[in-house]
Protein backbone atom coordinates (compact mmCIF):
# COMPACT_ATOMS: atom_id res chain seq x y z
CA UNK A 1 0.00 0.00 0.00
CA UNK A 2 1.41 3.37 -1.04
CA UNK A 3 2.03 5.84 1.78
CA UNK A 4 0.31 9.20 1.73
CA UNK A 5 2.41 12.29 1.00
CA UNK A 6 3.16 14.59 3.93
CA UNK A 7 1.06 17.75 3.84
CA UNK A 8 1.35 20.72 6.23
CA UNK A 9 -0.38 24.10 6.04
CA UNK A 10 -0.35 27.12 8.37
CA UNK A 11 -1.52 30.75 8.22
CA UNK A 12 1.23 33.28 9.02
CA UNK A 13 0.13 36.84 9.62
CA UNK A 14 2.99 38.63 7.87
CA UNK A 15 3.44 39.65 4.19
CA UNK A 16 4.21 36.89 1.69
CA UNK A 17 7.68 38.26 0.95
CA UNK A 18 8.83 37.76 4.53
CA UNK A 19 7.71 34.11 4.53
CA UNK A 20 9.40 33.62 1.17
CA UNK A 21 12.72 35.01 2.39
CA UNK A 22 12.66 33.04 5.65
CA UNK A 23 12.10 29.77 3.78
CA UNK A 24 14.20 30.37 0.67
CA UNK A 25 17.37 31.83 2.18
CA UNK A 26 19.42 28.85 3.43
CA UNK A 27 20.85 30.54 6.53
CA UNK A 28 17.34 31.54 7.64
CA UNK A 29 15.69 28.28 6.60
CA UNK A 30 18.07 26.12 8.65
CA UNK A 31 17.28 28.12 11.80
CA UNK A 32 13.62 27.13 12.04
CA UNK A 33 13.33 23.84 10.13
CA UNK A 34 13.91 20.92 12.51
CA UNK A 35 14.66 18.62 9.58
CA UNK A 36 17.96 20.38 8.78
CA UNK A 37 21.04 21.29 10.78
CA UNK A 38 22.57 23.27 7.92
CA UNK A 39 21.83 24.14 4.28
CA UNK A 40 24.46 25.36 1.79
CA UNK A 41 23.82 26.62 -1.72
CA UNK A 42 26.09 25.40 -4.53
CA UNK A 43 27.29 28.19 -6.89
CA UNK A 44 25.35 28.18 -10.17
CA UNK A 45 25.02 29.88 -13.52
CA UNK A 46 22.13 32.29 -14.02
CA UNK A 47 19.81 29.89 -15.91
CA UNK A 48 20.59 26.76 -13.91
CA UNK A 49 18.39 25.38 -11.12
CA UNK A 50 19.61 26.13 -7.62
CA UNK A 51 21.45 23.15 -6.14
CA UNK A 52 22.30 22.79 -2.46
CA UNK A 53 23.62 20.37 0.13
CA UNK A 54 22.15 19.79 3.58
CA UNK A 55 23.12 18.12 6.84
CA UNK A 56 20.99 16.67 9.63
CA UNK A 57 22.85 15.81 12.84
CA UNK A 58 21.27 13.14 15.03
CA UNK A 59 23.45 12.61 18.08
CA UNK A 60 26.84 11.27 16.90
CA UNK A 61 25.49 10.63 13.38
CA UNK A 62 25.22 13.08 10.50
CA UNK A 63 23.17 12.53 7.37
CA UNK A 64 24.30 14.58 4.38
CA UNK A 65 22.17 14.99 1.29
CA UNK A 66 21.66 16.96 -1.89
CA UNK A 67 18.79 18.99 -3.25
CA UNK A 68 17.71 20.96 -6.26
CA UNK A 69 15.20 23.77 -6.29
CA UNK A 70 13.85 23.22 -9.77
CA UNK A 71 12.16 26.57 -10.17
CA UNK A 72 9.94 29.17 -8.57
CA UNK A 73 6.89 30.83 -10.05
CA UNK A 74 4.85 33.96 -9.43
CA UNK A 75 1.28 32.98 -10.25
CA UNK A 76 -1.56 35.15 -11.54
CA UNK A 77 -3.36 35.24 -8.16
CA UNK A 78 -0.29 36.68 -6.43
CA UNK A 79 0.84 33.38 -4.94
CA UNK A 80 4.28 31.81 -5.34
CA UNK A 81 5.48 28.24 -5.52
CA UNK A 82 8.79 26.45 -5.44
CA UNK A 83 9.34 22.78 -6.29
CA UNK A 84 12.05 20.60 -4.83
CA UNK A 85 13.96 17.41 -5.61
CA UNK A 86 16.07 15.99 -2.77
CA UNK A 87 17.85 12.85 -1.63
CA UNK A 88 20.94 11.31 -0.10
CA UNK A 89 23.44 8.62 -1.05
CA UNK A 90 24.07 7.64 2.59
CA UNK A 91 22.65 4.24 3.50
CA UNK A 92 22.12 5.35 7.10
CA UNK A 93 19.24 7.58 6.02
CA UNK A 94 15.68 6.15 5.98
CA UNK A 95 15.01 8.45 2.98
CA UNK A 96 16.59 7.72 -0.40
CA UNK A 97 15.01 10.33 -2.68
CA UNK A 98 11.95 12.55 -2.75
CA UNK A 99 10.09 15.42 -4.35
CA UNK A 100 7.80 18.13 -3.10
CA UNK A 101 6.83 21.76 -3.27
CA UNK A 102 6.29 24.88 -1.18
CA UNK A 103 3.40 27.22 -1.87
CA UNK A 104 2.79 30.75 -0.60
CA UNK A 105 -0.76 32.08 -0.98
CA UNK A 106 -1.71 35.66 -0.02
CA UNK A 107 -4.69 35.88 2.32
CA UNK A 108 -6.33 38.61 4.32
CA UNK A 109 -3.81 39.77 6.92
CA UNK A 110 -0.95 37.53 5.83
CA UNK A 111 0.14 34.39 4.01
CA UNK A 112 -1.02 30.79 3.82
CA UNK A 113 2.18 28.74 3.76
CA UNK A 114 1.97 25.08 2.79
CA UNK A 115 4.07 22.16 1.67
CA UNK A 116 3.56 18.68 0.33
CA UNK A 117 6.28 16.12 -0.25
CA UNK A 118 6.82 12.42 -0.63
CA UNK A 119 9.90 10.20 -0.73
CA UNK A 120 11.22 6.71 -1.40
CA UNK A 121 12.83 4.76 1.43
CA UNK A 122 16.04 2.80 1.79
CA UNK A 123 16.35 -0.83 3.01
CA UNK A 124 13.58 -2.33 0.85
CA UNK A 125 10.71 -3.96 2.75
CA UNK A 126 12.38 -3.28 6.11
CA UNK A 127 12.64 0.40 5.19
CA UNK A 128 8.93 0.50 4.37
CA UNK A 129 8.16 -0.96 7.80
CA UNK A 130 10.45 1.58 9.48
CA UNK A 131 8.65 4.31 7.55
CA UNK A 132 5.40 3.45 9.33
CA UNK A 133 6.97 5.18 12.35
CA UNK A 134 9.39 7.53 10.59
CA UNK A 135 6.84 9.18 8.27
CA UNK A 136 4.57 10.40 11.11
CA UNK A 137 7.67 11.76 12.87
CA UNK A 138 8.66 13.64 9.70
CA UNK A 139 5.16 15.05 9.41
CA UNK A 140 5.23 16.10 13.07
CA UNK A 141 8.68 17.71 12.69
CA UNK A 142 7.50 19.61 9.61
CA UNK A 143 4.37 20.89 11.38
CA UNK A 144 6.31 21.86 14.52
CA UNK A 145 8.85 23.71 12.34
CA UNK A 146 6.09 25.61 10.56
CA UNK A 147 4.71 26.77 13.90
CA UNK A 148 8.19 27.85 15.03
CA UNK A 149 8.50 29.88 11.81
CA UNK A 150 5.08 31.42 12.39
CA UNK A 151 5.96 32.49 15.95
CA UNK A 152 9.33 33.81 14.81
CA UNK A 153 7.85 36.02 12.09
CA UNK A 154 4.78 37.12 14.04
CA UNK A 155 6.17 37.56 17.56
CA UNK A 156 9.93 37.81 17.07
CA UNK A 157 11.11 34.94 19.30
CA UNK A 158 14.15 33.31 17.69
CA UNK A 159 13.75 29.63 16.66
CA UNK A 160 16.64 28.49 18.88
CA UNK A 161 14.92 29.99 21.93
CA UNK A 162 11.64 28.29 21.03
CA UNK A 163 13.30 24.90 20.58
CA UNK A 164 15.19 25.24 23.87
CA UNK A 165 11.94 25.84 25.71
CA UNK A 166 10.16 23.07 23.79
CA UNK A 167 12.75 20.38 24.49
CA UNK A 168 13.32 21.53 28.08
CA UNK A 169 9.62 21.08 28.75
CA UNK A 170 9.62 17.64 27.15
CA UNK A 171 12.63 16.56 29.25
CA UNK A 172 10.82 17.78 32.36
CA UNK A 173 7.73 15.85 31.29
CA UNK A 174 9.73 12.63 31.04
CA UNK A 175 11.44 13.37 34.37
CA UNK A 176 8.21 14.01 36.29
CA UNK A 177 6.58 10.97 34.68
CA UNK A 178 9.46 8.78 35.86
CA UNK A 179 9.53 10.45 39.28
CA UNK A 180 5.84 9.95 40.13
CA UNK A 181 5.62 6.45 38.68
CA UNK A 182 8.79 5.32 40.48
CA UNK A 183 7.86 6.90 43.81
CA UNK A 184 4.43 5.33 43.70
CA UNK A 185 5.41 1.92 42.35
CA UNK A 186 8.68 0.98 44.04
CA UNK A 187 8.70 2.20 47.68
CA UNK A 188 4.91 2.00 48.10
CA UNK A 189 3.16 -0.57 45.89
CA UNK A 190 6.00 -3.09 45.49
CA UNK A 191 8.23 -2.71 48.55
CA UNK A 192 5.74 -1.19 51.00
CA UNK A 193 8.75 0.40 52.71
CA UNK A 194 8.51 0.43 56.54
CA UNK A 195 9.33 4.16 56.69
CA UNK A 196 6.44 4.93 54.33
CA UNK A 197 4.06 3.04 56.64
CA UNK A 198 5.59 4.60 59.75
CA UNK A 199 5.16 8.16 58.50
CA UNK A 200 1.54 7.57 57.52
CA UNK A 201 0.72 5.74 60.75
CA UNK A 202 2.35 8.46 62.86
CA UNK A 203 0.87 11.38 60.97
CA UNK A 204 -2.70 10.02 60.83
CA UNK A 205 -2.71 7.89 64.02
CA UNK A 206 -3.52 4.67 62.14
CA UNK A 207 -2.94 0.99 62.83
CA UNK A 208 -0.40 -0.94 60.80
CA UNK A 209 -2.99 -2.51 58.50
CA UNK A 210 -4.77 0.82 58.00
CA UNK A 211 -1.45 2.51 57.22
CA UNK A 212 -0.71 -0.17 54.60
CA UNK A 213 -4.02 0.55 52.85
CA UNK A 214 -3.34 4.29 52.85
CA UNK A 215 0.21 3.82 51.53
CA UNK A 216 -1.17 1.57 48.78
CA UNK A 217 -3.75 4.21 47.82
CA UNK A 218 -1.10 6.97 47.81
CA UNK A 219 1.22 4.83 45.66
CA UNK A 220 -1.56 4.14 43.17
CA UNK A 221 -2.43 7.84 43.01
CA UNK A 222 1.22 8.74 42.35
CA UNK A 223 1.51 6.20 39.52
CA UNK A 224 -1.68 7.54 37.94
CA UNK A 225 -0.42 11.11 38.25
CA UNK A 226 2.80 10.07 36.49
CA UNK A 227 0.77 8.61 33.63
CA UNK A 228 -1.28 11.82 33.46
CA UNK A 229 2.00 13.76 33.10
CA UNK A 230 2.78 11.73 29.99
CA UNK A 231 -0.53 12.25 28.18
CA UNK A 232 -2.18 15.43 29.51
CA UNK A 233 -1.46 18.30 27.13
CA UNK A 234 -1.87 21.29 29.42
CA UNK A 235 1.33 20.82 31.40
CA UNK A 236 0.99 24.18 33.17
CA UNK A 237 -2.00 22.79 35.09
CA UNK A 238 0.17 19.94 36.40
CA UNK A 239 3.01 22.30 37.24
CA UNK A 240 0.71 24.54 39.24
CA UNK A 241 -0.59 21.49 41.14
CA UNK A 242 3.01 20.56 41.96
CA UNK A 243 3.80 24.10 43.15
CA UNK A 244 1.06 23.54 45.73
CA UNK A 245 1.78 19.87 46.45
CA UNK A 246 5.54 19.90 47.05
CA UNK A 247 5.51 22.43 49.93
CA UNK A 248 2.61 20.50 51.53
CA UNK A 249 4.45 17.20 51.14
CA UNK A 250 7.58 18.73 52.69
CA UNK A 251 5.65 19.99 55.71
CA UNK A 252 3.79 16.69 56.10
CA UNK A 253 7.01 14.65 55.97
CA UNK A 254 8.69 16.90 58.54
CA UNK A 255 5.70 16.74 60.91
CA UNK A 256 5.34 12.96 60.57
CA UNK A 257 9.07 12.20 60.92
CA UNK A 258 11.12 15.25 61.97
CA UNK A 259 14.24 13.10 62.40
CA UNK A 260 14.42 12.64 58.59
CA UNK A 261 15.59 16.26 58.28
CA UNK A 262 19.02 15.04 59.45
CA UNK A 263 19.21 12.25 56.85
CA UNK A 264 21.20 12.54 53.61
CA UNK A 265 18.88 13.04 50.62
CA UNK A 266 16.10 13.93 53.03
CA UNK A 267 12.52 14.93 52.09
CA UNK A 268 13.21 18.65 52.63
CA UNK A 269 16.08 18.99 50.16
CA UNK A 270 14.40 16.52 47.77
CA UNK A 271 11.09 18.37 47.64
CA UNK A 272 12.73 21.80 47.44
CA UNK A 273 14.73 20.57 44.43
CA UNK A 274 11.52 19.36 42.79
CA UNK A 275 9.88 22.70 43.56
CA UNK A 276 12.71 24.52 41.77
CA UNK A 277 12.39 22.24 38.72
CA UNK A 278 8.65 22.86 38.71
CA UNK A 279 9.28 26.61 38.75
CA UNK A 280 11.64 26.23 35.78
CA UNK A 281 8.90 24.30 34.00
CA UNK A 282 6.45 27.14 34.57
CA UNK A 283 8.93 29.63 33.13
CA UNK A 284 9.56 27.69 29.92
CA UNK A 285 6.08 26.27 29.34
CA UNK A 286 4.22 29.44 28.39
CA UNK A 287 3.13 29.55 24.74
CA UNK A 288 5.24 26.64 23.51
CA UNK A 289 5.41 25.88 19.78
CA UNK A 290 3.07 23.08 18.75
CA UNK A 291 2.41 20.99 15.66
CA UNK A 292 -1.30 21.14 16.48
CA UNK A 293 -1.58 24.65 15.01
CA UNK A 294 -1.05 23.25 11.48
CA UNK A 295 -3.52 21.70 9.09
CA UNK A 296 -2.25 18.23 8.17
CA UNK A 297 -4.71 17.25 5.44
CA UNK A 298 -5.84 18.99 2.29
Amino acid sequence: MKSKPIYVEIPIHVPLQRVWEASQQPDLHAQWDLRFSSIRYVPKEEDEPQRFTYTRNVGPFAVEGWGESSGSADLADGSRSSSLHFGTDQKISPIREGRGYWKYEPMEGGTKFLTQYDYQTNFGRVGRLIDKVFRPLMGYATALSFDVLKRWLEMGEAPISQYRRFFTMHLLTLFFTFLWVYQGLVPKLLAMHPQEKAMVASGLSLSDSEAMNVVFAIGLAEVLFGVVWLFYRRKRHLLILQMIAFPLLTIAAFVAAPETANHPFNPITFNVSLLVLTGIGLLVSRDLPTAASCKRKR
